[in-house]
């Protein structure tokens, strides 16, 4: 049963019986109705505590103090109809009717805001050595360094958590226990975690072989030592509308020659840059790959991202890639390490 229809009580129930079933539903409003499922009112809490203020008891009936004309929506209308009604009444809960006025639904402003389920697996890889950090990575895989005061894996997750993704593939080699005691199976945090346990090195994209079956959608793979801001919805999102078969995050990435570049022409100088910068886009270590494309990654054996995308485009597939705009660090070497921390209050805080 859903919340909405656990909301639902009959006009002699009590007001102790509508705020036991408003603190369980969570919806802060019960749906009053008859046998019919017609809707005859609503009743908040706020509606309690006023009828409370007029010398009601919590034994009074809610049809002495439920709300008899609430706004609501028919069942016909679009979710954009339903959000720009609320909208306009400042109200966060509008019931649903059909055309007999028979509640079909409750709509909630808060759920409008909140990131739809996605069924898109995210496959991590944090089975690196973390070589560059060995001063930090002798006891620690470099997934679990603590950024901000977190495992930098955690804030990893979080971000496609937040968007609504549910079930990750964690590809784990060096110090793989550190990882799999600290996030178990993922319960605490509402999702879903299986572990792809590498028994060597097996490249960036080489654990994709470890899966246990066939994805049904696209799935994301992101390395396990980006601190990102990025709307991996709308990353996905592009890669279905183009039919792709790969996509790779890009960011914009300069670097100023210390030089003075000379032009010339048959040995005659026409010109002199002084230090330009030069603008290149580089990979930002995130991917789409549609479940085709899977079948391109050898079983067992090291294979890196850039190799697949060389195979797809040497077959003639659609390779795409999809600029990442906001904050981006890839956590390396130390300096970055040192910057990640001093940048994380602001941009993960």
């Amino acid at each position: 049963m859903s919340r909405w229809e656990q909301s639902m009580i009959g006009p002699d129930a009590t007001l102790r019986d509508a705020l036991i079933v408003i603190d369980r539903t969570g919806t802060q409003m019960a749906l009053v109705v008859d046998a019919q499922r017609r809707l005859l009112g609503t009743l908040s809490d706020g509606d309690v505590r006023r009828g409370l203020i007029q010398g009601m008891n919590l034994d009074a009936p809610v049809r002495t103090a439920m709300h008899t004309n609430p706004l609501t929506g028919l069942v016909s209308d679009s979710r954009d109809v339903f959000l720009g009604l609320m909208r306009k009444a400042g109200i966060h809960q509008l019931p649903i009717l059909d055309a007999g006025g028979r509640v079909v639904g409750l709509e909630l402003l808060d759920e409008f805001f909140a990131p739809r389920a996605k069924n898109n697996w995210v496959v991590l890889m944090a089975g690196g050595l973390g070589a560059r950090l060995r001063e930090l990575t002798e006891s620690t895989p470099k997934p679990m360094l603590l950024v901000g005061g977190r495992p930098l894996l955690e804030t990893i997750m979080r971000g496609f958590i937040d968007q609504g993704f549910r079930r990750f593939y964690f590809a784990v080699n060096y110090k793989a226990d550190v990882i799999e005691r600290y996030f178990g199976d993922g319960q605490s945090m509402g999702v879903e975690i299986s572990y792809l346990r590498e028994t060597k090195r097996m490249g960036t994209a080489g654990a994709l072989s470890l899966l246990p079956e066939a994805p049904s959608d696209p799935i994301l793979v992101a390395n396990g030592d980006l601190l990102v801001k990025a709307d991996f919805g709308e990353m996905l999102d592009e890669h279905v509308r183009a039919g792709a078969a790969a996509t790779m995050a890009v960011r914009e990435y300069e670097f100023q020659i210390p030089y003075g570049v000379v032009r010339h022409e048959a040995g005659t100088i026409a010109g002199i840059e002084e230090k330009p910068i030069q603008r290149s886009l580089v990979s930002a270590g995130i991917y789409v790959l549609s479940p085709p494309v899977l079948s391109l990654v050898p079983r067992g054996a090291f294979f890196d991202m850039p190799m697949l995308f060389e195979e797809l485009i040497a077959r003639g597939a659609v390779a795409r890639c999809y600029t990442v705009r906001g904050y981006w660090m890839d956590v390396g070497r130390l300096q970055d390490y040192q910057q990640a921390n001093n940048d994380f209050p602001k941009e993960f805080g």
